[in-house]
């Protein structure tokens, strides 16, 4: 029972995680400006999972953990605005490439994907209290 919490846990976690990058990557979808001030448009990010074979149910089955958080190769978007003060010389500025849909997508099933790893935990407990009350 308590390597079924333990599988949930971790899928908590992993989505947890999953959803503070994507959050960030809609929070920064206008930023035109690195963090040292220079004008270089944010990076979106995505993360990738892999097994954690360190948690694991007598069943076989496997935890989650984070396998890294990988920075996007897509060339940022051009827009013309002369008057914007991060414009070039020809006045496009450079915008992150972030596609707000799939970040919404993407928001939505890590959300449901958390709301089912709690309903396991809930599911998880019930079943050992029920346990104990068949004992007792």
């Amino acid at each position: 029972m308590f390597n079924a919490i333990d599988v949930s846990t971790s899928g908590l976690v992993a989505q947890r995680m999953r959803l503070n990058v994507i959050s960030s990557n809609i929070a920064n979808v206008s930023t035109t400006r690195n963090e040292r001030g220079e004008a270089e448009p944010y990076t979106p990010r995505y993360v990738t999972f892999q097994t954690d074979a360190d948690v694991r149910t007598s069943a076989g089955g496997l935890g989650v953990k984070i396998g890294s958080v990988e920075y996007s190769k897509a060339e940022p978007l051009l827009k013309y605005e002369p008057g914007h003060p991060d414009a070039d010389a020809s006045g496009r500025v450079a915008y992150p490439a972030i596609d707000m849909t799939h970040q919404f997508v993407d928001a939505l099933e890590a959300t449901r994907a958390y709301e089912a790893n709690v309903g396991v935990l809930e599911i998880t407990k019930q079943m050992g209290q029920r346990t104990l009350q068949i004992l007792a």
